[in-house]
């Protein structure tokens, strides 16, 4: 019957315990964290700078071009009409995505 064991890991504290919590918090937030972050501001930053003629896409995937901008709501022109859409349904800038890459 050994008892000398149990009394040293109960005694103390070891900060080594510690590190793969560390390692884990480090790689969630590098790969999961950082990013959305990042795209939520770029969308910020698209959403304010809206101007009229800017062809967009929606988050639930419509494509259009924007006709007419208030306060807080645009108005997208698509192919089945015009829909109003709050500002922060607007995801991306069309011509952006799609837009040929030169070398």
């Amino acid at each position: 019957m050994s008892i000398l064991p149990l009394q040293a890991a109960a005694g103390g504290f070891d900060i080594k315990s510690l590190m793969p919590f560390a390692l884990m918090f480090i790689v969630l937030y590098l790969f999961m964290i950082r990013p959305q972050v990042k795209k939520q501001k770029n969308e910020k930053k698209f959403q304010a700078g809206i101007g009229k003629g800017s062809k967009v896409i929606t988050t639930s995937g419509i494509h259009g071009k924007v006709v007419d901008i208030h306060e807080d709501t645009v108005v997208v022109e698509t192919g089945a009409g015009k829909i109003k859409f709050e500002k922060s349904s607007l995801s991306m800038e069309l011509s952006k995505k799609y837009a040929p890459k030169t070398k």
